[in-house]
């Protein structure tokens, strides 16, 4: 039998990770010692390895406890489904480069130069981004990077309560 804490050794992961999984019954310990603290087998181990495994191919929680409690066959769908997800955010991020390319010739970047929010725009449309997609271009920048997106709107010279709007719907989303 193991402990929280060697279970979580055994398997690449932190106490606090391994106690969360158990708080949102992802993983249950097998039974509890004569002191009260939680005890885990092979069966337990087996599982988290599979959530970590989950967790790796980029499947949130929900979606893990759903292949968890299902038949085998279901994973599948799920999987497909992320594979889907992940096509779109590399199609995302290819975008992004082709965002960034541009940027690199554009003479709008020179530092004595100013590249105004229409100049920006005007880049995105012309490297192929539609409404929809600038849109999820700045929730994805809102979510891993919030300061820099700050900066870089700030830089486009938007209004602040223009920035607030934008950063708030980003948030939303």
């Amino acid at each position: 039998m193991l402990t929280v804490t060697r279970l979580a050794r055994r398997c690449g992961l932190s106490r606090s990770t391994v106690l969360y999984y158990e708080s949102i019954g992802l993983l249950r310990a097998s039974g509890r010692t004569a002191g009260n603290y939680r005890q885990y087998g092979e069966r337990e181990v087996d599982r988290l390895r599979q959530i970590r495994a989950y967790r790796h191919a980029g499947l949130s929680l929900a979606d893990i406890r759903s292949v968890l409690s299902s038949p085998a066959g279901d994973a599948a769908a799920v999987l497909k489904r992320r594979l889907v997800e992940l096509d779109g955010e590399i199609e995302a991020l290819r975008s992004h480069q082709r965002v960034i390319l541009t940027l690199l010739g554009h003479k709008g970047l020179r530092r004595n130069q100013m590249i105004t929010k229409d100049k920006w725009v005007a880049i995105m449309r012309g490297c192929g981004f539609s409404e929809d997609q600038m849109h999820a271009w700045h929730v994805e920048f809102e979510r891993s990077a919030p300061d820099e997106h700050q900066e870089f709107l700030e830089f486009l010279h938007i209004p602040a309560d223009e920035i607030r709007r934008i950063r708030e719907f980003a948030k939303k989303k």
